[in-house]
């Protein structure tokens, strides 16, 4: 049968998805599927929950969605209020939007208003890093560096931005450096950066608290982000985070940037914010540029048809409700160092893993030809790519990418499974991924 979907791959026929049930996700044929990456970080509660699948059936029952040019609701503004209680620091405000590329959207057009509303109209510069990744719409796009991505659109994107290196050990720590000497010297980068474009034409940095898909997993070396917020204050620059992946409680704590003893002044996060139960996503704003824009204008000139929908952010309540009382950022932190102990057991010492990091139930595991000198595979291996289809046809969902090492090279695979994976059921990810891994190999070796 031909499908009028204009699908992700279009010539490659793929399963259709009938269930879901805890970590497992079910086809049409039965076959049970290890949700091993919450697809793409995003099914941090796993499929099926109870709570959350009433708490959709009751805002419906209620009123699905009104025009939040004429009305607010409920469940938006609950779960403001959650937000800003629980965000590190003093944020005032949340923008509710569809999803991810959508929340770092308005991320840096929040930014820019407000600070026009500031008086400092001349702030259109945004610096962000290499081998990132922020969404898919232009402006996302313009910050990202996913060169694979990016390259049909280059001429489309905006010319108001610039890029530095990547917070990235694993490749960029020289080896006679510590890491607060190499995250120091990262940062460093900013600065100059800022200098050479000239900080009165900065609007904002803008850096995933740990890398998500296009490095695979990679935190910050200590010290990293402190010396960043320095830079930014220094020079009136304001720090955008993008925990769209890593936030939510993905690394242990419900916002990534906690364990790195900084506050931003916007935080974007989506994924893990309603779990894939309704598309979802949020830009909180701390009060300071808030406040320029509620007492300025008075008009947020960044607005979507969906935004604070109101079943979607009933879901997202309930999400969150969900993951507070039943303890599950205790749950990270307990099983994320399993799951660590666990891949370095079985891979640690493999003649083509390189490196194997993360943070709480985030981890990536990166794969060279050489473990000596780190040289990639080369690209026309597709490595990423075939553990991706050989997991999945052992039963594992996984998040693969080919981007790592430069951008064009250098083949990873992220897991992000969700917060109520069991230990036995960690065993059987680490297993199946070893032995796709190992499959792969051989064949390409």
């Amino acid at each position: 049968m031909t499908s009028h979907i204009l699908h992700r791959q279009t010539k490659k026929p793929m399963p259709t998805v009938a269930g879901g049930e805890g970590v497992y996700l079910i086809d049409t044929e039965g076959k049970r599927y290890l949700d091993g990456s919450g697809g793409a970080a995003v099914s941090c509660l796993g499929h099926g929950h109870p709570k959350v699948i009433q708490a959709i059936k009751d805002q419906v029952d209620k009123v699905a969605f009104a025009h939040t040019s004429f009305f607010t609701n409920e469940p938006s503004e609950q779960l403001a209020d959650w937000l800003c209680k629980r965000a590190p620091g003093k944020f005032g405000r949340v923008a509710f939007v569809a999803g991810g590329s959508e929340a770092v959207e308005a991320a840096l057009k929040i930014a820019r208003q407000a600070h026009i509303e500031r008086g400092e109209t001349k702030r259109t510069h945004f610096i962000a890093r290499r081998q990132s990744y922020h969404g898919a719409t232009l402006g996302a796009m313009s910050v990202g560096y996913h060169a694979q991505r990016r390259k049909p659109y280059a001429e489309m994107l905006s010319s108001n931005t610039s890029h530095i290196s990547p917070a990235y050990a694993y490749r960029n720590q020289h080896a006679d450096e510590s890491e607060a000497d190499y995250g120091k010297r990262a940062a460093q980068e900013l600065e100059q950066e800022i200098l050479r474009v000239g900080a009165e034409n900065v609007a904002a940095f803008v850096a995933e608290t740990v890398v998500g898909s296009s490095i695979g997993v990679a935190p910050a070396p200590k010290g990293y982000f402190k010396e960043i917020r320095n830079i930014c204050d220094a020079h009136g620059v304001m720090l955008i985070l993008d925990e769209v992946m890593s936030g939510m409680g993905r690394t242990g704590t419900l916002f990534a940037c906690e364990q790195e003893g900084i506050e931003a002044d916007i935080v974007a996060v989506a994924k893990g914010l309603g779990a894939g139960y309704q598309p979802i996503g949020a830009t909180l704003v701390s009060s300071k540029y808030a406040d320029a824009i509620v007492s300025g204008s008075g008009s947020l000139m960044h607005t979507h048809t969906y935004m604070a929908h109101a079943t979607a952010c009933a879901a997202a309540l309930a999400v969150q409700t969900t993951i507070e009382e039943e303890k599950l950022l205790e749950q990270v932190r307990q099983r994320g160092p399993y799951a660590m102990k666990a891949v370095h057991e079985r891979l640690g010492q493999h003649a083509h893993v390189g490196d194997i990091r993360g943070r709480g139930l985030f981890i990536g595991v990166e794969l060279v030809a050489d473990r000596e000198t780190k040289e990639p595979f080369a690209p026309d291996l597709n490595v990423a790519g075939k553990i991706k289809q050989t997991a999945f046809a052992n039963g594992l969902i996984c998040y693969p990418n080919a981007t790592s090492a430069d951008g064009e090279r250098g083949d990873h695979v992220l897991l992000a499974p969700p917060f109520i994976i069991s230990e036995n059921e960690l065993d059987v990810l680490v297993d199946t991924l070893a032995t796709s891994i190992d499959q792969v190999i051989d064949s390409v070796i």
